[in-house]
């Protein structure tokens, strides 16, 4: 008896790790019943808002290249408008058979409090959060433009400005801003700009995947000053023409993402 429990449990719980994996609902706002940004289309403002697209995925989710595709799409098709976007590799999925290189249990942990921030039930893969305010599928390409539409509609009266120094094992920031809030968080993710995996077990095995804007640190600083300086660990093979380094303030109460900026590389 005692086993047949045991064995129940180890099914309930392995079940309950399936439901984070494979459920895609749409956003909250979406289940609540309350409308849905008319917008299907990509629409560039002339406003001075912003869109910090983020997306949690891996190499082991046979759902998440799709939403890989997508955040590359978007990045083909605005440039250099003001839409930044970070994929975060979770590091769940590495234990169904396939080691995602890029994953990291910190960027897990990050997509565990934006469930806590946008109080969602179940944490999922692939999951696309808009300025820290919103969240939808991966596979909903209609609900990214029109989501990341609406985000660079809303104006804004906040600034901030970076720079970046490397040196021999570190990169020296300087930032600058009109903002200074209580419960704020200057975030700085050092980006890798694309790389390519070959998946030779789990769920993708076989296949060639392609990534972009592959966040390989993230770094928080409280913000108490409107100016200073931090320095960043230099990631391996660290270099101006393949990373880029990604700035925002972010309410770290609400999740709520307040200005964000691209680092100029000095």
């Amino acid at each position: 008896m005692k086993n047949t429990f045991l064995i129940l449990a180890a099914i309930a719980l392995s079940g309950l790790f399936f439901l984070n994996c494979f459920m895609f609902p749409d956003s909250q706002e979406e289940l609540m019943g309350k409308s849905k940004s008319e917008k299907t289309n990509l629409e560039i403002s002339n406003n001075n808002g912003f869109a910090v697209v983020e997306l949690f995925t891996s190499e082991g989710c046979s759902s998440c290249p799709p939403a890989d595709e997508l955040i590359a799409k978007l990045h083909r098709e605005t440039g250099n408008k003001n839409i930044y976007l970070l994929a975060y590799h979770v590091d769940y999925w590495d234990r169904l058979g396939w080691v995602d290189q890029f994953s990291s249990k910190e960027f897990t942990n990050r997509q565990q409090k934006y469930q806590d921030w946008l109080h969602l039930f179940i944490m999922y893969t692939p999951q696309f959060i808009i300025n820290g305010t919103t969240e939808f599928a991966g596979y909903n390409e209609s609900a990214l433009n029109g989501k990341v539409s609406d985000a660079l509609e809303i104006k804004t009266a906040a600034d901030l400005a970076l720079t970046a120094k490397p040196d021999k094992d570190s990169l020296e920031i300087h930032f600058k801003t009109n903002l200074l809030e209580k419960n704020t968080s200057l975030f700085v993710a050092t980006i890798q700009k694309q790389a390519t995996s070959k998946v030779i077990r789990g769920e993708n095995k076989d296949n060639t995947l392609h990534h972009i804007q592959i966040v390989r640190q993230l770094n928080s600083f409280e913000l108490t000053n409107k100016e200073g300086k931090i320095a960043l660990l230099k990631p391996k093979n660290f270099n101006p023409k393949d990373f880029e380094l990604i700035g925002f303030i972010q309410n770290t109460v609400t999740g709520k993402i307040l200005i964000t900026k691209k680092a100029d590389l000095l």
